[in-house]
């Protein structure tokens, strides 16, 4: 067959844009025969009830093959009426269970569908915190989006589908072999230009179809990066090189649309060729078997029929196995996510205090390129540490690893002697929380959105939560009060509103160490200030460590620790390090320029 040349592979795009790993053909096998497993029962009923519609739609060529052979034979009997009744009844019997087979087949589709949304949903969040740190946005978003789309017909349609086309086909070639064993012959005739076109097609299609993938998450992050980064690229006069950027992910993703229609191309005629060939070796090896006597007419009659009914069983089966490739390669990239092994959590571990240890730390988010350097930092129960440092100095970074956000590569990070990289993640959280400048109010009411943080909180509870952080107030006068739809498609909150919501889940998780990435750096100064006194009461008696980007979050904080290129260059309070005119003195100079 003439071939064309896919596209030229680009080692930035499109199959190296995706930071979390496709699963292999061992965890994709796995995860189907789990799913077939876990419905096993509803794809028997599937199973039996196509048979029986089957079965029922072979009556009509059985009685057409006898009413042949009797007129052959020179019959005056037809039994017309007979023969008309069985066709009437098993043509409703086909008709109730093909209707059967259709609802059962869309039942089991959404119920399989519905685990797999479930079982990603469940795997995702259980996730190491650092995993999806690292993530892409453009391959989470295409993930949950686009493939999970693709993967909706498949799982609706092609599933069910393929099985009914199995079958159907395998009842059909039964039958064709019982009533006229030389005419099974005559499949084997066109078996190997089917195999042929087949094994051509599906050689090619699965690395074409996870190119294309990739190749849309490509420009998923591409388009997604530049939106987010709007005013960044403004500044900087980056619009021509992000539009040329954009340009190319999209070339290139299209280029891989254009070879898997090329290939789907080439695999119809091959099956339409495959149905024709079929046909004719029926009827023309079937009329000189017939002249040989080895077939009576009634057997040719019938024979020809069942047949031609393998077109459509034939043609079920390629065109959503064709289908099944695409959704092949979204599942692999859903399950790929259980291809990452967990962090190893020790079940025994439990904090024995509530001091945090810092211990020879090093980190870095690529091999052989670390961002911290022997940080060594020793954080006291109900202390006030502030961060301070150059911009990229790994401020940041520090404090998701006190967060237990990240492990370190070398050195311990502790809670009360306990190694937070060895305890479980749900430990972890109920001792210390991370808060910084993103918050999300979730789909649903305002209720939900608090209880997230602590599920068997009371409306006292909530309500205290919320006077805490100064929220009670607008959030009483809403007409609903707690039931209030609030999120995506609900009442529009503020941002500010939004930071005192996820501020009053902390109240509620109720964690005695906190770590502040300037929770409030992207709100206007009124808000910043408001939310600041709502934040000091829900910091009193807690042990905070807060990374300070403006420097009078610094300023009344018992400790101030310097970063300078990953490494820990001074601590002190304010007034002794303004005194020892060193990198802390020099950054408070210019802050008050």
């Amino acid at each position: 067959m003439i071939g064309v040349t896919p596209p030229a592979y680009d080692p930035a795009a499109p199959e190296s844009a995706t930071t979390l790993p496709v699963g292999g053909p061992a965890t994709v096998r796995a995860y189907v025969r789990d799913l077939l497993r876990r419905h096993r029962t509803a794809f028997t009923v599937l199973v039996a009830v196509n048979a029986v519609a089957v079965t029922a739609s072979m009556v009509g060529p059985y009685l057409l093959g006898e009413l042949v052979e009797d007129l052959s034979a020179g019959s005056r009997e037809l039994h017309l009426g007979r023969t008309l009744s069985l066709f009437a009844v098993a043509l409703a019997v086909q008709t109730l269970f093909v209707r059967m087979v259709r609802l059962r087949g869309a039942v089991l589709g959404e119920q399989m569908l519905a685990d797999l949304r479930e079982d990603f949903l469940v795997r995702s969040v259980a996730l190491p915190p650092g995993v999806l740190e690292r993530a892409g946005t453009g391959d989470l978003l295409s993930r949950i989006t686009t493939d999970v789309d693709r993967l909706a017909e498949a799982m609706r349609e092609a599933v069910p589908q393929l099985a009914i086309g199995f079958v159907w086909a395998g009842l059909l070639l039964g039958a064709l072999t019982v009533t006229a064993p030389p005419l099974a012959l005559c499949v084997l005739i066109a078996l190997p230009l089917l195999i042929a076109g087949c094994l051509w097609y599906f050689r090619r299609a699965p690395g074409a179809y996870r190119s294309e993938a990739a190749g849309y998450a490509a420009v998923a992050a591409a388009l997604a990066e530049t939106v987010d980064a709007g005013r960044t690229i403004e500044a900087h006069r980056l619009g021509r090189r992000r539009v040329a950027l954009s340009d190319r992910r999209v070339t290139e993703w299209t280029a891989w649309e254009r070879y898997t229609l090329w290939l789907r191309s080439v695999l119809f005629p091959v099956i339409n060729g495959t149905h024709a060939l079929l046909l004719a070796s029926v009827l023309l090896l079937g009329g000189w078997f017939v002249l040989r006597g080895w077939l009576s007419v009634g057997e040719l009659t019938t024979g020809a029929l069942l047949a031609q009914m393998l077109v459509d069983p034939l043609g079920l089966i390629l065109r959503w196995y064709d289908e099944l490739q695409i959704a092949q390669v979204s599942l692999a990239r859903l399950v790929g996510i259980r291809e990452i092994e967990p962090e190893p959590a020790d079940e025994r571990v439990r904090p024995e205090g509530r001091d945090v240890r810092a211990a020879d730390v090093r980190f870095g988010y690529l091999a052989g390129a670390d961002v911290l350097h022997d940080v060594c930092l020793d954080v006291r129960p109900g202390t006030r540490v502030a961060l301070v440092g150059p911009s990229g100095a790994g401020k940041s970074t520090l404090g998701r690893l006190l967060a237990g956000i990240y492990a370190p590569r070398t050195g311990t990070v502790t809670l009360g002697g306990a190694e937070l990289a060895r305890m479980p993640a749900e430990r972890v959280r109920r001792h210390v929380a991370l808060v910084n400048q993103e918050h999300h109010v979730f789909v649903g009411s305002l209720r939900d959105n608090l209880l997230l943080a602590r599920t068997d909180a009371d409306d006292g509870d909530l309500w205290s939560a919320l006077a805490a952080v100064d929220a009670d107030g607008w959030a009483r006068a809403l007409e609903k009060g707690l039931e209030t739809e609030v999120g995506s498609g609900g009442l529009a909150l503020t941002p500010a509103q939004a930071q005192q919501i996820a501020l009053a889940r902390l109240v509620l998780a109720d964690p005695h160490t906190l770590i502040l990435d300037e929770a409030t750096s992207l709100l206007d100064p009124r808000a910043a200030r408001h939310l600041e006194r709502s934040l000091a009461k829900v910091l009193e008696g807690r042990t905070v460590v807060a990374i300070a980007h403006r420097l009078h979050t610094a300023h009344d904080a018992d400790v101030i620790v310097v970063t300078e290129n990953g490494r820990v260059s001074e601590q002190g309070s304010h007034d002794e390090l303004v005194a020892a005119g060193g990198a802390y003195a020099a950054l408070w100079r210019s802050w008050h320029r």
